[in-house]
């Protein structure tokens, strides 16, 4: 993900919020991806001051660690951080089904993060939770969310998502399946109401999933580097690049059972020696007569 980042022309570096008295001014945007542990109270007003002086932050979030604190920010954004995970059945036979946590998601086009992205399946591997949103509550401090991701159909919120009773969770999916579960949004604060005035703007993109990002998914998903690209050209207001990411490059490889490698073996050893070999015979009958 540094790799890709740096490719889009962007300085990337590490933050230690440990050893800061401030963040400097000069950082455009902060990137936490899959925080393990809680910030303290001290790194999160660090955050918050940064928040507060139009700074741009993409969250990642792991939905097994507990970060109540990093939580509560969100909050306070009107993007409540839900403690369950994202299930769905699926039939496996005429009478069998199987319970799985990767999360099939759509990209919702109401937001220049996603426009071009509208409607494009991507696959979230491992726990996603559910976000709430509540633009209503955060409206009168000029904050505006966006939903940006969404859980295909069928999809449903469990709670008690470490219990092994397959009747409950069957009986929670079939009470909860219809429910729209959202799992990204971006969050602003301070723009203008018409897009296009350029304003000063805190701006923050937050998904519930950060295992999307990591190599073994983005090498079979193009869908999550053109997002995460999105994301990162939006939060530093260069909207105009904003489109389809790089590909990611990739090795070809063939692989090739016994019997096809024993026809490659024929064919390196007879044939392809052979064709000269009947090229020359004509040209020297043809010279012949």
């Amino acid at each position: 993900m540094k790799t890709f980042i740096e490719n889009e022309n962007i300085k990337f570096q590490e933050l230690n919020l440990f050893n800061l008295d401030a963040i400097s001014s000069e950082l455009k945007t902060i990137l936490i991806f899959g925080p393990q542990y809680d910030l303290s109270d001290r790194e999160l007003k660090l955050l918050r001051d940064f928040w507060d002086k139009q700074g741009r932050i993409l969250l990642l979030l792991d939905p097994s660690a507990k970060t109540p604190k990093l939580d509560g920010f969100l909050n306070e954004l009107g993007v409540k951080v839900n403690d369950d995970r994202l299930m769905v059945f699926l039939r496996t036979g005429i009478e069998e089904v199987a319970l799985t946590r990767d999360v099939q998601a759509h990209f919702l086009g109401g937001s220049p993060v996603t426009k071009r992205l509208a409607d494009v399946r991507a696959l979230f591997f491992g726990g996603t939770s559910s976000l709430t949103l509540e633009p209503d509550r955060v409206r009168a401090a000029n904050i505006r969310i966006d939903p940006l991701i969404q859980a295909e159909k069928g999809y449903f919120a469990e709670t008690d998502y470490n219990t092994d009773d397959q009747a409950k969770l069957q009986a929670d999916a079939k009470r909860n399946s219809d429910t729209p579960l959202t799992i990204g949004a971006a969050v602003e604060k301070g723009a203008s109401a018409d897009e296009r005035v350029q304003v000063n703007s805190a701006r923050l993109v937050a998904v519930s999933n950060a295992a999307f990002v990591q190599d073994n998914a983005v090498t079979q998903d193009q869908q999550a580097l053109d997002f995460i690209s999105g994301s990162v050209n939006w939060l530093l207001s260069r909207e105009q690049l904003i489109g389809i990411a790089p590909k990611i490059p990739k090795p070809l490889v063939f692989t090739l059972n016994e019997d096809s490698l024993r026809n490659f073996r024929w064919i390196i050893l007879i044939f392809m020696p052979l064709i000269p070999a009947v090229i020359g015979a004509v040209v020297w009958w043809q010279r012949r007569v």
